[in-house]
């Protein structure tokens, strides 16, 4: 060993390296569950928000509107049909249509799908799938976990 040298030997390095190999390991996991939730706690707040719109509309209009990215209607474009500042930037698309054997001017069911082609396809949330809100106050999930909603 050489007095007076600086610096890091390679042995150092890279038990450094497998340190932080293991710390990502362990923390990866838990951030990646986090961002899930964030995203969709996104949507809901976003579903919620579009019920009160749509109640607002109802109130002057007798009746809901149905919505979705593909509609393409003056009044419509009042609803958000993404939860983020743009498609690409957005988790969940979002949608509105007439409840299961109802008509729309009497129930409306908002829906946000996670990761569609329209939206950031790479984001998937296997726990809850499909986020729900209709306009009787129902909220579900069509994934398997029956956390989804607070």
């Amino acid at each position: 060993m050489r007095h007076g040298s600086k610096g890091f030997t390679l042995v150092e390095l890279m038990a450094v390296l497998a340190i932080l190999a293991v710390l990502a390991a362990l923390v990866y996991p838990s951030y990646t569950q986090q961002v899930v939730k964030a995203r969709r706690i996104e949507a809901q707040l976003a579903l919620l928000d579009i019920m009160q719109r749509q109640e607002q509309y109802r109130a002057l209009h007798h009746s809901y509107l149905a919505f979705s990215i593909d509609t393409e209607d003056a009044d419509t474009g009042q609803f958000p049909t993404w939860t983020g500042n743009s498609a690409a930037a957005s988790a969940h698309e979002l949608d509105g249509y007439a409840c299961p054997g109802q008509e729309i001017a009497h129930c409306i069911e908002l829906r946000a799908r996670p990761g569609t082609a329209n939206v950031d396809a790479g984001f998937a949330d296997p726990d809850c799938g499909d986020l729900t809100l209709d306009s009787t106050g129902r909220q579900t999930a069509s994934g398997p976990s029956a956390r989804c909603w607070p």
